[in-house]
């Protein structure tokens, strides 16, 4: 049986991955509706999804070492994300 220790890491993995796809079909919307921010979204979503998709994490490393700044950034929201979700 599950402990609930399981069940909330299993409820916490479900509302990260909901808020990730919400964010990502924001982010579709928002580079079509002049309102929204498109690529705001679109890059908040795909970082939600990288705590549970490795080939997601992969690629934004990927594209985001050519700019140390960006890659610095990035690396400091990655703990400051996972100070507030916790451990994946």
């Amino acid at each position: 049986m599950y402990t609930t220790e399981d069940m909330k890491k299993k409820a916490k993995k479900v509302l990260v991955l909901t808020v990730g796809i919400i964010f990502i079909i924001l982010g579709f919307f928002g580079l079509v509706l002049p309102f929204l921010q498109g690529f705001l979204f679109l890059a908040i979503g795909l970082f939600l999804l990288s705590f549970y998709f490795p080939k997601t994490r992969l690629w934004i490393e990927k594209h985001t070492e050519k700019y140390p700044r960006l890659f610095l950034m990035i690396k400091k929201v990655e703990k400051w994300m996972t100070k507030i979700i916790g451990e994946v």
